[in-house]
């Protein structure tokens, strides 16, 4: 389904005078929330500042996991609701996401039963390298959890012999290793696109927009900058959602409200191309701790690999990048595992970091609570409106969060809640049948009626699910540049899609730049082909080019 064309939305948005509910963030919480309130039968207008999915949502380190380590801080509620949702996630987004096998390394039997006690206790300290015993304990929970409706195996351990057996190159310092499974997602800001269509599929009269910033309020109402154009709107919602994540303070600033709810964190990520790394993992994610307690994860994402991440405070999410100290502390961080594999700086294809919406606190970082909340303000006489902003939350439980939020707008409408979302399907996700051989089946089918090479059909699939028929272009030529795309898919994510510019399409609404795809050559031709439909002129055309190859640039 099209999104329609920005400057046709924002005409239709300057038409309107008032809307029950207005999300300001187009992250996968002011996402999730849109959709579900249009379910409900909710008109909602959404905007974010860049385009959808360009701050943390489109800098994970696409895992989709209940969160192994915040058992430590007593998060039990947290971990529960996170490991169910994880799980309907696999079942209801089964085109991208999909369980992944996990392996911890366990350098000692008992260690770190103290620290993590006192972790447990309320003490701020600093979390320590976890023993056996804690972990196969947090497992168990794990399992415990997911036993009514398991989606994937229970966890089991490994000696120290066939440990390293399995996983050549691996430190040979440990006692034990512990393998469980959580999940993991390929096409994560293809997902948060297809919650948008999602929703305007159900409630036309819903309109989501990018590059639309909040300037301020005007006579009771919230005056909006379309930032390509410099018009307006002055939009008078109901209710007033904040989902700005890291910027929740900076968009309440702008509203005239002097906050202090965040206290982000940033987190770089690197995609590599290596194969011997790619080949010891074998398929499966190592989940490992620094020197310094640090959780670390190195995980293969389709022929590449994903390791990371940092946690370091940050006052200004707008400023936050990946600095050479960054991507030492990575490399570093893995020598320590994988002793025998060296990763060269030129492997280095992709580096990303983003800033985690955690709430204020002082203290470790690590121990920052990574579960969600509601800050409410309510309507005053310079904002005749609730303002409701949105405090943390993560891919895992983007659902569960717009379920809760939901129904605290729905009472402030005097609406009843319509449906539930647990297992209604996303996207591409409805109709695609699950296991592999079901999907292979599927698949050719699908390479047979459109008169595709198996190869082709399998990629649409897998960047579209069940909706690829509609991708198979007859006639559709590969790119020259970047054969694994063609022109017509190109253009259809142009047209369809609200892509303002080039790297919208190479980094939220495809995989080419974090794939280490967005070279030069390739940057030019997507430019001609995007810029023949939004109307771009050389001038314009070289100026995406060298944005997009800023935006892509490893540091040196």
């Amino acid at each position: 389904m099209s999104m329609g064309r920005r400057q046709d939305l924002f005409r239709k948005l300057q038409a309107r005078t008032g809307v029950p509910v207005l999300v300001l963030g187009g992250g996968i919480n002011g996402v999730g929330l849109y959709r579900e309130l249009a379910l409900q039968g909710v008109d909602c207008v959404l905007v974010d500042q860049a385009d959808f999915c360009a701050g943390a949502t489109s800098k994970s380190s696409r895992m989709i996991h209940g969160g192994l380590r915040y058992l430590e801080n007593r998060e039990f509620k947290l971990v529960s609701e996170a490991l169910i949702e994880r799980n309907r996630l696999i079942e209801n987004a089964g085109h991208y996401v999909a369980p992944l096998k996990t392996t911890i390394p366990l350098s000692s039997w008992f260690g770190g039963l103290i620290r993590s006690g006192l972790i447990f206790a309320g003490l701020n300290v600093s979390p320590g390298e976890r023993g056996v015993l804690p972990v196969k304990l947090g497992l168990m929970f794990y399992d415990f959890i997911t036993r009514k409706n398991r989606r994937t195996p229970t966890h089991f351990l490994t000696s120290k012999a066939e440990s390293l057996r399995r996983m050549p190159g691996l430190r040979r310092n440990i006692v034990a290793t512990a393998t469980y499974w959580d999940a993991w997602i390929t096409q994560a800001e293809r997902l948060c696109i297809e919650l948008i269509q999602d929703a305007q599929s159900t409630n036309p009269n819903c309109l989501a927009l990018n590059y639309v910033k909040p300037q301020g309020l005007a006579d009771g109402a919230v005056l909006l900058e379309d930032r390509a154009t410099g018009q307006t709107a002055a939009i008078r919602p109901k209710v007033l959602v904040n989902a700005t994540g890291a910027w929740v303070d900076f968009t309440n600033a702008t509203l005239g409200l002097r906050t202090r709810f965040m206290g982000g964190t940033k987190g770089s990520h690197l995609v590599v191309n290596n194969p011997a790394l790619h080949r010891a993992l074998d398929g499966q994610m190592v989940y490992y701790q620094y020197r310094d307690g640090r959780v670390c994860i190195v995980l293969p994402f389709l022929d590449k690999v994903i390791m990371g991440s940092t946690d370091i405070r940050v006052e200004d999410p707008g400023k936050a990048h990946c600095g050479n100290d960054e991507i030492e502390y990575m490399l570093s961080a893995l020598r320590g595992v994988f002793p025998e594999i060296e990763i060269r700086r030129e492997e280095i294809v992709f580096v990303y970091c983003g800033v985690r919406p955690l709430p204020f606190a002082d203290g470790v970082t690590a121990n920052i609570s990574r579960g969600h909340s509601v800050r409410a303000i309510p309507a005053d006489a310079q904002r005749p409106f609730p303002l409701y902003s949105l405090i943390g939350g993560k891919w895992t439980t983007f659902r569960a969060f717009a379920e809760q939020v939901a129904d605290r707008v729905l009472r402030d409408l005097g609406q009843a809640r319509r449906c539930g979302t647990q297992r209604m399907p996303i996207g591409g996700g409805q109709g695609l049948p699950g296991g592999a051989e079901a999907r292979r089946a599927w698949t050719a089918k699908l390479a047979g009626e459109k008169g595709l090479p198996v190869e082709r059909a399998e990629a649409l699939v897998a960047r579209y699910g069940s909706r690829a028929g509609a991708w198979a272009i007859p006639g559709d030529a590969p790119l020259r540049t970047l054969p694994g795309y063609t022109a017509g898919e190109i253009r259809r994510i142009v047209s369809g899609e609200c892509v303002e510019r080039l790297t919208d399409l190479i980094c939220r609404r495809s995989l080419i730049a974090l794939m280490g795809e967005a070279r030069p050559e390739v940057l030019a031709e997507l430019a001609e082909v995007a810029g023949e439909l939004l109307g771009w002129d050389a001038s314009r055309k070289k100026r995406e080019v060298d944005e997009a190859l800023a935006e892509v640039r490893v540091p040196e």
